[in-house]
């Protein structure tokens, strides 16, 4: 359903959150049809903070994840000019005359720019010929400073706001999660009931995508998101590269869900498809840049010999995975088998959500040594902290499920923080010296 803001409540206009739609999608700008209910994004606030000391600032995140909802709102609340490159004729003005599209604006929202990559330059001059902060906000469906869609770098003139799809936490309405914080400080109780998470096969399957999430009918969300999936590898990927095996490419999207979770075989993905392993590199890194798939890096050290090196691949998204290999709630219910690459994957969605609006830098990796023990998650911070997160779809926890965990606080040593087991279970438990079993839902909740 096309999308508009509301006029922003006078709140709003004070620098209350303003919000995405529950059933938002990004499509040229065209008014509602009917009014939908507003979900405060946690990015405006670190929105607003780079608008205030710096040139430009781009929220960046796949399409439909409400950069343009935010966007238009931010701009309205700031009466500022909203132009969007989805539309034919400003996309053509600013690919014709770039420097006349910017000249004449002290504040200026540009939506999607990667359509037409050269006004970044012209972006460039203005802000070097009138550095007053906040001059510019920008959206764009790729990764815009990384790779090659960017002409520049705009070092020193620009802060990148990732926007993903709804955190669990934006969904219920309720404040940024401090989970990764506190469990850096390892700050939990040692034993407290929380009760389990609720609705957790539904919360996996439907993700986090406005529009998803916003049909009560299981078949009309997954429709929507395989339809999403074709969509960006035949014809958004189109706009970033020059790419003539568009079907491939669909068919990579359909054997990495298949293979998510797992380590990544560029060799055996490529045989798969007809097309040697360089591709197949090529390609993922495509769909990094479009913020469908993201590889986790192996966590390793050089005094730690027998570590593999090998990434994992997992999705943004477990409702967009669950959608392409065809998981159904009655199919989970009968066989939990079902649920844990989706759990993982969900789990990876949360934490990189996190991550991205966290005050100090955090980078996720993963855990596995020559003796297959692994920890599905390491997150580290400097300098050097280490966290540990395993995964497990299950409501009991045994002490074996913990032998990762070890292994890798026996790698860490001092530099561990803490391990954390997540489960379906119903309280938060110590079981050792800096090793915890806790509901999954204590990745919002905390």
């Amino acid at each position: 359903m096309p999308q508009q803001m509301t006029e922003p409540s006078a709140g709003e206009r004070e620098g209350e959150p303003l919000a995405s739609r529950a059933s938002a999608g990004e499509r040229e700008g065209e008014p509602l049809a009917r009014k939908e209910p507003l979900i405060p994004r946690h990015a405006e606030a670190e929105i607003r903070r780079a608008l205030s000391d710096t040139r430009i600032v781009a929220i960046v995140g796949p399409r439909q994840s409400g950069k343009t909802t935010l966007a238009r709102g931010i701009a309205q609340a700031d009466d500022r000019a909203f132009v969007t490159l989805d539309n034919e004729q400003d996309r053509r003005f600013a690919l014709d005359d770039p420097v006349g599209f910017v000249r004449g604006h002290t504040a200026l929202v540009v939506d999607e720019i990667q359509r037409a990559p050269g006004l970044i330059l012209a972006l460039k001059q203005a802000v070097d010929e009138d550095p007053r902060p906040g001059r510019f906000l920008i959206t764009g469906s790729v990764d815009l400073f990384k790779g090659s869609i960017s002409p520049d770098s705009l070092a020193g003139r620009v802060e990148t706001v990732e926007l993903l799809p709804f955190s669990q936490a934006e969904l219920a309405r309720a404040r940024r999660s401090r989970f990764i914080d506190r469990a850096f400080a390892n700050d939990f109780p040692a034993f407290t009931t929380t009760g389990a998470t609720p609705n957790l096969i539904d919360r996996v399957l439907a993700g986090g995508f406005p529009e998803a999430v916003s049909r009560d009918a299981p078949d009309r969300r997954n429709a929507w998101l395989r339809a999403y999936a074709r969509s960006l590898a035949q014809r958004d990927i189109a706009e970033i590269a020059a790419i003539g095996k568009h079907v491939e490419l669909s068919r990579l999207v359909d054997h990495a869900a298949v293979s998510v979770g797992t380590l990544l075989n560029m060799a055996s993905l490529g045989s798969r498809l007809s097309v040697d392993g360089k591709t197949v590199d090529r390609w993922l890194t495509l769909l990094e840049q479009m913020f469908l798939v993201r590889r986790i890096r192996a966590w390793h050290r050089s005094d730690l010999k027998r570590l593999v090196r090998t990434p994992k691949l997992h999705f943004l998204d477990s409702g967009l995975l669950a959608a392409l290999r065809r998981n159904r709630a009655v199919d989970i219910g009968t066989d939990r088998r079902e649920l844990g690459a989706l759990l993982e994957c969900f789990v990876h969605a949360e934490l990189a959500k996190a991550v991205a609006l966290a005050d100090e830098p955090t980078a996720i990796y993963h855990y596995r040594d020559k003796d297959q023990v692994e920890v599905d998650f390491v997150l580290e911070r400097s300098p050097g902290m280490i966290v540990g997160i395993e995964v497990k779809a299950a409501a009991t926890v045994r002490p074996e499920d913990f032998r990762g965990l070890r292994r890798l606080k026996d790698a860490v040593g001092d530099l561990f923080a803490c391990g954390i087991l997540l489960h379906d279970g119903g309280r938060i438990q110590r079981t050792a010296q800096g090793l915890l079993a806790m509901p999954v839902k204590a990745l919002w909740d905390a």
